[in-house]
């Protein structure tokens, strides 16, 4: 069960023995009543953009309230899910084994799990299925010759594409890993899919061209992701002009019990044990990628750029607050102070299944919230010189533009690195990040002419210019 739950903001928690925080967004923040996202004439505060997702509007209550009073009964989706073998993608086929009746799988793809594959294609039935690489389509096909009515074999970046763009599809859900999943979302808006966003990098690196799509052709863009799908249930009925800040939520990562000092004299004095650490999250069952941003709390920083281009918050009002339990997922304060958060147990199904299905409520054999189980909630502010990343990606925020797709692109080839235990340390990923994006200043384009081929070309530059780099680093790693 997940509960949404209102607190004054005056009586959010109280501060405890281990530094935590007594959360009070009022002692945080001057002009109390101003930073809403409109004013009374409907315009937009400084910073504040019109919003990707369903929220904020007075249209997008109505869509709601239409969509809500249909009924959660007889719903029914079709869905194409792009990453099926992966974290989001077995987990979301959980969802449709749980409610059968509601979705229909249209389409998968996967990287090179040939045989994981085969068995969902034998249980779900897709219409179309797609493969990384030909080797691995042609497994599948090997592997489901006996199969009666086939599904279409394809592979590569013309493949998902076909995964994404299926015609009977209602939403693709988006569980790939980075920025390989931005050609195949923008496919789908342009053929007016819903999109269930798993894959943060999307809007991070095509945030610029994206959200002017949604509008355009129809979409409708709703989040998948922990922290973002808790402020999009937050801002359910919310009017439009209520919204005052989001508060976003963290694990604090693999380093989250480590002082600074101790983490900077590991990374020096046993970079294995760091980076064996690094690797192994201490509440969510992630991949490899995201557990490792998590670590650095580049994740979190992602996360703040998403949440500006999904809900239309300024940065200035985007705060992010360490919550080591993961109950509260996320929070948003309100024009009149008032804090709503939504809680539930540390399981991404929760708002898969959200994502999926909005804004009805599927009813899900999971174990309910147990508040007196959990006991103690506790709030920290984030270290700022500890997690370096988190300030990286707040500063390509706010220059907006072709800077995000170079941050994104930057540590998704930095992260790399760092797992493939080359010599690549810890610390050495925020510093590769800030010099890729002080070398990109000179061609930093941002405005309303910037196309998805930019967004793309820096995306590729990023990544040569971290892989160029790193072979001088390598040898001469960072330490503290």
């Amino acid at each position: 069960m997940n509960l949404s739950i209102a607190f004054s903001s005056f009586l959010f928690v109280s501060i405890n023995n281990n530094n935590a925080l007594a959360f009070n967004p009022t002692t945080t923040r001057t002009g109390v009543g101003i930073r809403q996202g409109s004013s009374l004439d409907g315009t937009m505060k400084d910073g504040w953009i019109p919003p990707s997702a369903p929220v904020n509007s007075n249209e997008s209550l109505k869509l709601t309230l239409e969509k809500s009073l249909e009924g959660s009964e007889n719903f029914r989706k079709n869905l194409s899910l792009l990453g099926s073998t992966g974290s989001i993608g077995t987990q979301t086929l959980e969802i449709v084994d749980a409610c059968p009746d509601n979705f229909v799988v249209d389409a998968l793809s996967a990287g090179t799990n040939a045989k994981l594959m085969a068995e969902q294609i034998l249980k779900y039935s897709p219409k179309v299925v797609s493969m990384s690489t030909p080797e691995a389509a042609q497994e599948v096909q090997e592997l489901i010759k006996s199969l009666k009515n086939k599904p279409t074999v394809l592979y590569g970046e013309e493949g998902i594409v076909a995964c994404s763009t299926v015609e009977s599809t209602d939403t693709v859900v988006t569980g790939i890993v980075g920025a390989a999943g931005l050609k195949p979302t923008v496919e789908a808006i342009r053929c007016g899919k819903d999109i269930a966003l798993a894959n943060k990098e999307t809007l991070i690196s095509g945030g610029a061209v994206i959200n002017p799509m949604i509008k355009e052709f129809g979409s409708t863009l709703l989040p998948a992701d922990s922290e973002h799908s808790a402020i999009f249930q937050c801002l359910q009925g919310v009017p439009e002009g209520g919204l005052r800040r989001v508060i976003l939520t963290a694990s604090g990562g693999a380093f989250r019990d480590w002082t600074k000092d101790e983490l900077f004299v590991a990374c020096r004095d046993d970079p294995r044990a760091v980076q064996a650490k690094a690797t192994t999250h201490p509440n969510w069952d992630m991949g490899a990628k995201i557990t490792l941003d998590s670590a650095t709390m580049m994740n979190k920083g992602l996360e703040v750029i998403e949440a500006h281009y999904l809900f239309g918050a300024a940065y200035d009002d985007i705060d992010v607050v360490i919550h080591p339990q993961s109950i509260v997922h996320s929070m948003v304060e309100t024009s009149d102070t008032s804090c709503i958060a939504q809680l539930g147990w540390a399981d991404m199904r929760l708002p898969l299944a959200y994502s999926v299905s909005w804004p009805h409520r599927l009813k899900l054999p999971y174990e309910p919230l147990d508040l007196a189980k959990i006991g103690t909630l506790t709030f920290n502010r984030p270290d700022f010189e500890k997690y370096p990343c988190i300030a990286l990606a707040y500063e390509a925020g706010r220059a907006g533009g072709t800077m995000t797709s170079v941050l994104n692109a930057a540590n998704e080839a930095a992260n790399e690195l760092f797992r493939e235990d080359v010599g690549f340390g810890f610390l050495d990923i925020p510093k590769l990040i800030e010099q890729t994006m002080e070398a990109h200043k000179d061609d930093f384009k941002s405005g309303n002419d910037i196309t998805l081929d930019d967004i793309l070309s820096c995306d590729k530059w990023a990544r040569e210019y971290v892989t160029e780099k790193s072979k001088k680093i390598i040898n001469n790693p960072v330490y503290v």
